[in-house]
């Protein structure tokens, strides 16, 4: 298996892609996403199409990884997500109300 592209995923996308390769190895991966991962694939997809589609410049890939994986509850959630910047508050609340939607 080759890497195509370099990409930060969710636990639900990564189960996504786990699902479609059958070995040993990934189902013992697809067992530990789906213990832990807070979203199921569709809902997965929805949210990272509601973030990126919030056109916040401080928003990266890895962050929407992270927001997805850990659906943080306010503003500190939030903040221990983005320990290289600061949001103001229009920008975090922006967020907090896209992961209202998934909780």
């Amino acid at each position: 298996m080759a890497i195509i592209d370099m990409k930060p995923l969710s636990m639900a996308e990564v189960d996504d892609i786990a699902k479609a390769i059958n070995d040993d190895e990934d189902k013992e991966i697809h067992g530990f996403l789906k213990k832990f991962a807070k979203l199921k694939t569709k809902e997965a997809k929805k949210m990272r199409e509601e973030l990126e589609n919030l056109n916040l410049l401080k928003l990266k890939g890895e962050h929407i990884a992270k927001i997805m994986d850990l659906l943080p509850e306010d503003s500190v959630d939030i903040n221990k997500i983005f320990i290289d910047i600061s949001l103001d508050d229009d920008e975090t609340n922006k967020i907090l109300e896209v992961v209202k939607k998934y909780n």
